[in-house]
């Protein structure tokens, strides 16, 4: 199997909290969405069934289970939820990002001085310990707005600041559909590790060698500040995506309403290019247009027309 790679950078959006010392891991939730407590014992087993439900909180139950499992810690923390502006279950990582801040609350808390490394390795573990199988890129999101080019390699990863020349005005936005991302994720999980049929060998080519050439280019159109090369890039990737990898999930990845955007005349004259974000589906699309204007322009037009959340991020 190729070793995979990634470039990736976190966004200007995310989850914001309060910490303090507890006795137990306790959670309260000020945010419009979603429950609003979680209370349970610093209990490896209790906290581990808890992340095993796949409820609201067992991302932050699995972590902590991780957490005191591996560290050496005198109690919990109380982590009280005050604001997110990251959309959930758009592929935008947001589940990875919650875990990224159970860890850092446990790190600050107990002052056990944990590296990005560390912290990722950690919000990882504690997300495998949900239904979830989501891989390792998403836990990036613990270096912040940095782009990184991260190399995997079965359990190894390797994480490399990128040199970035020119501006990039990228703008991303929530599809408001709806997509299944276990369900994604175990389709594509059963073409590793033997590619059993022609469908499955496709999956581990555009994921292996075909991956590898498309983040090299991309690399280089940074370096060089070639925000249209990279808008090209952008459209041979999805292309690579619909012919190679969707036809492994055919029911999630065909994603209507996601091509019905790329297609759409309108965003066609503002962008160099556009394609789906992390595992597909109709979850998030990001777009990367001409300039700044071009890039106000289309966030009004998919606010108004076509009712979407849309998000600016500019990479100088």
């Amino acid at each position: 199997i190729e070793k995979g790679m990634a470039i990736v950078s976190g966004i200007e959006q995310g989850i914001y909290a309060e910490v303090e010392k507890n006795i137990d891991f306790e959670v309260v939730s000020e945010l419009s969405q979603g429950e609003r407590y979680y209370k349970q014992k610093m209990n490896v087993e209790e906290l581990r069934k808890d992340a095993e439900k796949g409820e609201y909180f067992s991302y932050m139950a699995g972590t902590a289970s991780y957490m005191k499992e591996h560290y050496c810690i005198g109690g919990g923390v109380k982590i009280t939820l005050k604001q997110m502006d990251l959309p959930m279950k758009r592929g935008l990582s947001s589940s990875a990002a919650i875990c990224v801040l159970v860890v850092k609350a446990f790190s600050k808390i107990y002052q056990l001085n944990l590296s990005t490394l560390d912290i990722m390795q950690a919000a990882y573990q504690g997300e495998q310990r949900t239904p979830s199988r989501c891989g390792r890129l998403d836990q990036a999101c613990a270096f912040g707005t940095k782009l990184v080019l991260m190399r995997f390699d079965g359990m190894d990863i390797e994480v490399k600041r990128l040199l970035v020349r020119g501006d990039f005005y990228w703008v991303f936005a929530n599809l408001n559909a709806s997509k299944d991302t276990i369900r994604i994720l175990a389709d594509l999980g059963k073409c590793y590790p033997f590619a059993e049929d022609e469908k499955e060998k496709n999956v581990q080519f555009a994921l292996g060698k075909k991956n590898q050439e498309i983040v090299q280019k991309a690399i280089v159109y940074f370096e060089q500040g070639d925000a249209q090369a990279m808008g090209e890039l952008m459209q041979e990737a999805q292309k690579v995506f619909d012919e190679y990898i969707a036809p492994a999930c055919p029911e999630q990845l065909i994603a209507p309403v996601l091509h019905s955007v790329l297609n759409d005349p309108v965003v066609k004259k503002l962008v160099y290019g556009a394609k789906g974000v992390g595992s597909q589906g109709d979850g998030t699309v990001q777009f990367l247009a001409k300039d700044r204007e071009a890039q106000g322009k289309l966030i009004k037009y998919l606010r108004e027309e076509r009712r979407m959340d849309a998000y600016s991020f500019t990479i100088q």
